[in-house]
């Protein structure tokens, strides 16, 4: 077979919408512009990343989790920066009325030039910021101004203490938190790549003053594991440092770990060492005292912050984009095992295969059974061995079209494995077991059948 792997964004936000994974907002209305629903494979499917996210960092002794509110006191955000240097410089061309950002332009003759019409009559930059302002209360007035938070990452920081002394932990530890973050984009696309309203995965690590740069470095490592196993090929990712003037204020040191998508290498995650800003910042404006007491050494100090930063919505996709293959099947590669009424080279008229090759970890769908015809006697086997390995496993059932096109149907939303029922399996009590990736088929008696998903699960 000879396969291909995605070039083309569009192909994939179609395969999306044909199989249930994203929608476009409100679409009936026209859609609202970079705003995306998940669809339920999506949504099954965006739950199992973050899960997977989840047990790799709370399943260690020393990081705890933390879900803390979207709206918070204004002063956090004074204190962030981000009520004064959360911005972008925005550009208003006057011949087209376009709004783009000064940064991203083209320029000519050192002058900015309107990206979409190419003028070079455009205002000079000013700054926008990026926060979502709303009102608390039933009175719209400057006292009631709350934001929607632009980083899940500053709820940790003002819970450092008492997640810390409620949970006795000792330096160094980690807070994870997963949770939506908004931001007013003015360049928002490339799908659900960049969006206004987004999941964060955000964990930040607390350490001696001193040990910074050696967990740093620690947390690079770790997090390109995680990539390793959630199946992302060695060559579509690597690290991007932060030169000095790429640096944010509160970092000391930043790397990016960046993936190929189609439309070139992009952000999947930042890893950052804050050193002790946001601590030392929420000390200053709120007058609490948000320092560590080491007991052996009897010393008091402000912890430093390795920050691990990834967006899930942005992740998915990753994930989506190093799934997608096209396979051009060139004869008949998929037998079924016969028996009374199995079809015979079910395959083989098809030209073009596409399978998401997800890890079973993040997958959907685990698990469809498959009966081979709507015989009542197959029907019922095939919905009884639905509902037990439902207990254990993310399964599907689907009866309608020929086996061979509901493999297909199952190839594409990435189910690593199809048990078809046929009229043997009601004599010799099993089933043909077809896998996703090679199209080979076991025959397997039920009653070992989940031994052998749980070993086979483990080769994908």
């Amino acid at each position: 077979m000879e396969a291909k792997t995605l070039t083309d964004l569009q192909t994939l936000v179609s395969l999306c919408k044909r199989r249930g994974f994203i929608f476009q907002s409100s679409e009936i209305y026209g859609g609202l512009n970079s705003c995306w629903d998940y669809g339920p494979l999506g949504a099954d499917f965006k739950f199992n990343v973050k899960m997977s996210w989840w047990k790799a960092m709370t399943r260690r002794l020393d990081i705890v989790g933390l879900d803390a509110a979207i709206l918070m006191h204004p002063m956090v955000w004074k204190a962030s920066g981000h009520v004064d240097g959360f911005t972008d410089p925005l550009c208003d061309c006057k011949s087209c009325k376009t709004r783009f950002r000064q940064d991203t332009a083209p320029t000519k003759d050192g002058k900015t030039v309107c990206p979409n019409c190419a003028s070079l009559d455009v205002t000079e930059p000013r700054n926008f910021n990026l926060m979502f302002k709303t009102y608390m209360g039933p009175v719209e007035e400057g006292a009631s101004i709350v934001y929607l938070r632009p980083e899940t990452a500053q709820g940790i920081f003002v819970n450092f203490e008492n997640v810390q002394t409620s949970m006795r932990k000792k330096i160094p530890f980690g807070i994870a938190q997963i949770g939506k973050s908004f931001r007013n984009e003015i360049t928002p696309g490339n799908f659900t790549f960049r969006t206004r309203e987004f999941e964060q995965m955000e964990m930040q690590y607390f350490v001696k003053p001193g040990s910074d740069m050696e967990w740093f470095e620690k947390w690079k490592e770790t997090r390109l594991q995680h990539y390793d196993r959630l199946g992302f090929k060695k060559s579509s990712l690597r690290f991007k440092e932060h030169g000095p003037k790429e640096l944010a204020h509160y970092a000391r040191a930043a790397f990016d770990v960046q993936y190929e998508f189609p439309f070139g290498w992009q952000e999947l995650e930042g890893i950052h060492n804050r050193g002790d800003f946001d601590l030392t910042q929420h000390s200053k404006f709120s007058g609490k005292k948000l320092e560590y007491f080491d007991e052996p050494t009897k010393e008091k100090f402000v912890p430093y912050v390795i920050e691990t930063a990834v967006g899930c919505d942005r992740l998915c996709l990753a994930l989506l984009c190093n799934a997608y293959t096209e396979e051009k099947v060139t004869k008949a590669t998929e037998k079924t095992e016969g028996g009374n009424g199995a079809p015979k080279d079910a395959e083989a008229a098809a030209d073009i295969r596409i399978v998401l090759k997800l890890k079973p970890e993040i997958a959907p769908v685990q698990l469809a059974f498959l009966p081979l015809s709507k015989k009542p006697d197959l029907q019922e086997l095939a919905h009884k061995l639905r509902d037990d390995f439902a207990q254990n496993w993310r399964v599907d059932y689907d009866e309608s079209a020929s086996i061979g096109k509901r493999y297909r149907r199952q190839d594409e939303i990435g189910t690593p494995l199809c048990a078809t029922i046929d009229f043997d399996s009601l004599v010799d009590k099993k089933v043909t077991v077809r896998h996703r990736d090679s199209m080979t088929q076991d025959r397997i008696d039920i009653s070992q059948l989940e031994a052998y998903l749980a070993e086979k699960m483990k080769t994908f």
